[in-house]
């Protein structure tokens, strides 16, 4: 099993072949656990939530990823971690 930094996921995904199905990215992504700023998911089981069936490119799934996680995903609202 991969585990893998939310901020890091884009290099992961640019590595697939596009197009590519919601099927074939659980197949070759779906044990890979994505770290959030608070918890973890499962990718295949995040994936597994998307409405496309197919994605055209890496942006789009990209794109799809970041809409699926949870809203506590990126950290709370309004804050900026670069500020001391």
């Amino acid at each position: 099993m991969q585990e893998v930094k939310l901020g890091r996921i884009a290099p992961v995904l640019a590595e697939l072949e596009y197009p590519i199905s919601r099927e074939a990215v659980v197949d070759q992504l779906g044990e890979t656990t994505v770290l959030l700023a608070d918890g973890k998911v499962n990718f295949g089981d995040l994936i597994d939530e998307a409405n496309e069936e197919t994605f055209d490119s890496h942006d789009s799934l990209l794109l799809e990823t970041m809409n699926l996680l949870p809203r506590h995903a990126v950290g709370e609202p309004y804050q900026s971690e670069g500020e001391g």
